[in-house]
């Protein structure tokens, strides 16, 4: 069982157990299942570009391979910043107790969810109980395992239960140009060709 997700808030610690929620948890999923002539469920594998590895599922969850079809486990990879620069890892956050910041609407707004938990309160304390009653939004760090990627964890309320939106903020790339456009007029007068209704 996973550590549940700890947090801290005016300085009194909760903790809450979590599971995550899918939407075949709501509505039931269908699953179409190819097989073979024996009857015999099929299994999605590929090849490397050199068609000298077949890569079944899961494999290249446990690691990568160089461009020479070396295998290269994932104890060995580092995590590089945009610049090419090595980053430090973060540990996992579950049962290490975060601290909860609130958060406005707007914030809860731009972040980018890729998950959503179930929240069932282990223990909770009577302030950030009553806050998430009133319906405030709170955020706090979150990473499940580890690693190079550190999410942010916002915990609502509402009539359904407790909730974790799991997710990154969304940044927005606006593209301006560097220079407006300046308009020109031609004020001159002695155009030639300008008609002259005189002359019908």
């Amino acid at each position: 069982m996973a550590k549940p997700i700890t947090v801290t808030y005016q300085g009194a610690e909760s903790s809450f157990d979590h599971k995550k929620l899918d939407r075949s948890k709501l509505y039931g999923k269908r699953q179409r299942m190819v097989l073979d002539p024996n009857g015999e469920r099929c299994e999605r594998a590929r090849l490397t570009d050199d068609g000298a590895i077949l890569v079944r599922s899961g494999m290249a969850a446990q690691a990568y391979f160089d461009p020479d079809g070396n295998w290269v486990p994932n104890s060995e990879l580092v995590g590089l910043s945009a610049a090419g620069e090595p980053v430090d890892s973060v540990g996992s956050t579950l049962g290490q107790a975060q601290e909860a910041r609130e958060v406005s609407p707007e914030e809860a707004l731009d972040l980018n969810v890729r998950a959503v938990y179930v929240l069932t309160p282990e223990a909770i304390d009577a302030a950030l109980s009553a806050a998430l009653d009133e319906g405030k939004l709170f955020a706090c760090d979150y990473s499940y395992r580890g690693g190079y990627n550190l999410e942010t964890a916002l915990i609502v309320r509402n009539d359904e239960g407790t909730f974790a939106l799991i997710g990154s903020p969304a940044e927005s790339e606006w593209l301006e140009l560097k220079q407006l456009p300046v308009e020109t007029y031609d004020d001159d007068e002695d155009d030639d060709d300008d008609l002259d209704f005189e002359m019908f």
